[in-house]
């Protein structure tokens, strides 16, 4: 790590303020009231945490002790409580609002499946039961790989409720990633489908688990639970293979829940390394769920009349967070959506926010950015009129698309709350409270009440307003990570570094913290250039470049250069045909003159390349690490089976220098 900040060269002066109206319906309205909650945490720190704890979880034994650092930074909230994860999202609801749709299920192919919380619960404790009869018990790891589907919320759910750990991976993930997470986990079984349906194509889920299973290494597997998603053919091990509806046949409409301490790890989520092999992110049940609920209530401002909908995939941890517990815990109706946004066509996540009266939609960057690209003035097609509030996560916003899905979107009515949180942090840490703060387009603005957010040098000192550094946490919160499973010291070494005296949780992330104390995050600190000395933030530099009109999207990482110690490499799709020849040079050459004029001459990309798009993840995310590879003139060695579009790759090393 360098001793110098990272330099600061974006700058966005567009502030808009919450509309009164939503200020005064709003669960925290005014900064008067975020200034009490944060002082209340200020003054009495561990206090703080138990009021919330007590007053928005139910516990079957209340916790005595709050805050336990004897052992930083392995740090335990509420351990003396004991809890269930299942109970507190379905039992709660059954005297209440037995009645009320929890869960509105689009299929691929637009076929609707509504269920209540009652039978919501009935099905949980069938599989929970399932599960049982498989031997399965507190404390076992259950791999899960399913497709979005109401089954994959319950597979969680009855995990949670009879003590067993769940660990789901992604369905876009390869039989490799699968056998990893196995062996790592220890799982005693997979619940898994037959096949997904993504964009009217039918994706084998089996058939990789399968595979998964011959590669080797896998004993500990006893059990292979398969739901019958669309009846296509799948190999079977009568051994180990069981369907689903054949498990859950004759079981019992009930099950008593498992009090676990509050300390008992709810999940495993693998997130990628910069090594490259997976991290297994524990997760613990307490803190874990007050902070579900609290974002809930606080970021998005629930309400009972709300329609939820949050994109993202169960395989990742918004998909934790957002749709399997936060939204269940506080009694709401979500939507989960099986498919893809451009599938049957680019119409689809508008027509779906019309026709399900959606009031809370949560999205990412770059599927925002897709939209723009696919259609900007599409969502005018559409009464949307029934929007209230609007997110995003995953990566900072760029201004531009800010822009759009503020003024096209939310009809210039709707606070958008940009969300900065992490897997390791179990939920949102900093964000705009829809009720209280001004927002500024591609800013999370100000950290949550008792999260202690800071930036600093790489000494550890607070960096003053207007200058970058590293994003640090300064004190633990309930929801944080426990350990990498298996690895305490990787754990460490990852999020408490020496660099740090091991006091501070190093988020992974360079950041920027403006004169009115708003932050900015300026891309992974392992995406920080070091270009003649200065260090500049990726995210600023495809900021600047997404503003250019002709742009829908761009990458930017270093490559070494002899000259400038790191060159900087932009990889760029825009909203007209791939360029080549003449043309190419000369839309070079005029982004390199834009970023200079928005910028400055010191961020002007070295190389330009253009591709259709770039290499992402089924879910969205943009892989920099291949950009880095392609960028170097490297030979790419890493597992490339979880692109959309392997193609890609081929296009990008074969563009214009």
């Amino acid at each position: 790590m360098s001793t110098q900040t990272i330099e600061s060269v974006l700058n966005e002066t567009r502030t808009f303020a919450p509309p009164a109206g939503f200020v005064k319906q709003a669960n925290i309205a005014g900064m008067a009231a975020y200034d009490a909650l944060c002082a209340e945490a200020e003054r009495d720190f561990t206090g703080f945490w138990a009021r919330l704890a007590r007053e928005h979880l139910l516990w079957q034994r209340p916790f005595t002790q709050i805050l336990d650092e004897s052992n930083a930074p392995f740090f335990q909230w509420f351990a003396d409580g004991r809890i269930n994860a299942s109970y507190n999202c379905l039992d709660r609801h059954l005297q209440t609002q037995p009645e009320k749709t929890a869960i509105i299920f689009e299929a691929d192919d637009g076929q609707l499946t509504k269920i209540n919380y009652r039978d919501l619960y009935t099905r949980v404790c069938e599989m929970a039961n399932g599960l049982k009869s498989r031997g399965i018990k507190k404390g076992d790891r259950v791999l899960i790989y399913m497709p979005m589907s109401i089954e994959a919320v319950v597979a969680m759910q009855a995990c949670a409720r009879i003590g067993a750990i769940h660990s789901v991976v992604f369905g876009g993930f390869s039989a490799k990633s699968v056998q990893e997470r196995i062996i790592d986990a220890g799982a005693v079984a997979v619940l898994t489908a037959d096949e997904q349906m993504r964009g009217g194509r039918a994706i084998p889920l089996k058939t990789a688990v399968d595979e998964a299973l011959a590669l080797g290494g896998c004993e500990s597997i006893k059990t292979v639970v398969v739901y019958k998603r669309t009846g296509g053919p799948v190999q079977w091990n009568a051994k180990h293979d069981v369907w689903l509806h054949d498990l859950l046949q004759g079981q019992s409409a009930a099950c008593e829940p498992e009090w676990v301490e509050a300390e008992h790890p709810l999940f495993i989520l693998y997130t990628s390394g910069s090594t490259g092999k997976p991290k297994g992110v524990q997760h613990s049940t307490g803190g874990y769920l007050l902070h579900s609920i609290l974002t809930m209530k606080w970021t998005f401002d629930y309400k009972d009349s709300d329609v939820f909908w949050c994109t993202a995939d169960v395989g990742w941890v918004t998909g934790h967070t957002y749709v399997c517990y936060g939204p269940l815990a506080v009694g709401a109706t979500e939507i989960i959506f099986e498919g893809v946004p451009t599938y049957p066509d680019s119409t689809r996540f508008w027509r779906m926010i019309q026709d399900h009266k959606v009031s809370i939609f949560y999205t990412a960057p770059t599927a925002i950015r897709s939209l723009i690209k696919l259609g900007a003035d599409l969502p005018k097609q559409f009464d949307l009129s029934s929007l209230r509030l609007l997110g995003t996560v995953g990566e900072p916003i760029n201004p531009e698309a800010w822009m759009w899905y503020h003024e096209t979107v939310g009809g210039s009515r709707c606070p958008i709350v940009d969300t900065w949180w992490q897997t390791e942090t179990g939920g949102h840490m900093i964000t705009p409270l829809p009720g209280v703060v001004s927002t500024k387009p591609g800013s999370c603005t100000l950290p949550l009440p008792g999260i202690m957010a800071a930036i600093v040098d790489e000494a550890g000192h607070d960096v003053e307003k207007g200058k970058g550094g590293f994003l640090v946490i300064k004190r633990p919160w309930p929801s944080m990570i426990r350990t990498i499973w298996g690895d305490p010291e990787r754990f460490k070494k990852s999020y408490y570094p020496e660099d740090f005296q091991g006091k501070y949780y190093l988020a992974g992330d360079g950041a920027n913290r403006d004169l009115d104390g708003y932050f900015w995050i300026m891309g992974r600190i392992d995406d920080v250039l070091n270009v003649s000395g200065h260090r500049l933030g990726t995210m600023e530099i495809e900021s600047a470049l997404v503003a250019n009109p002709i742009v829908a999207e761009a990458a930017v990482v270093g490559r070494p250069d002899d000259l400038t110690g790191e060159a900087v490499c932009a990889f760029v799709v825009l909203k007209q045909a791939r360029p080549s020849g003449d043309e190419a040079k000369k839309i070079v050459k005029l982004l390199q003159d834009w970023v200079a004029k928005e910028i400055g001459a010191i961020a002007k990309p070295k190389d330009i390349r253009f591709g259709d798009n770039l290499p992402k993840t089924r879910s969205g995310k943009i892989m920099r690490r291949l950009l880095r590879s392609i960028a170097k003139g490297e030979e790419i060695t890493q597992d490339v089976s979880t692109l959309e579009n392997p193609a890609i790759l081929d296009q990008l090393k074969d563009s214009l220098r």
